[in-house]
């Protein structure tokens, strides 16, 4: 199974809490995307941004991120399984933030893990595989 990292990962890396490339190296075999989505969520991370210097930051480990992992767009297929997922939370009173549920149908297309440090809004998507990254943090 591959694995789609969602930006919680990727931001909690940049703060330096852990070593990615230690938890990618036992997997070696798998392989790694991000979504269009987590690019967009860091770029925002970059706009916000006030001092300079603090954004030219993001912005490298940002580009980073998109030369590492291919990013997944959104499609038309996606599209219909986040309005039928989205629909049935719904119906249950259950929230999820959109940019989770798109990550996360994302990867329920595509046949793959989600790698979060938000497992409460992830667990929610039915058949999602969801892995705590780093997973020895609470």
């Amino acid at each position: 199974m591959g694995v789609l990292i969602d930006s919680s990962v990727l931001i909690e890396w940049e703060r330096k809490k852990f070593d990615l490339a230690s938890v990618v190296e036992p997997r070696q075999s798998e392989s790694f995307f991000i979504s269009v989505v987590t690019v967009s969520e860091l770029l925002h991370g970059v706009g916000r941004a006030r001092r300079p210097e603090v954004r030219m930051r993001r912005s490298a480990f940002v580009e980073r991120i998109i030369a590492e992992f291919p990013a997944l767009e959104v499609d038309l297929a996606i599209a219909r399984l986040h309005g039928e997922i989205s629909a049935t939370l719904s119906a249950q009173g259950l929230f999820i933030p959109a940019q989770d549920l798109w990550i996360g149908c994302t990867a329920l297309y595509h046949g793959l893990s989600v790698w979060t440090c938000n497992l409460r809004d992830f667990a929610r998507i039915p058949g999602l595989v969801v892995e705590k990254i780093p997973a020895d943090k609470e």
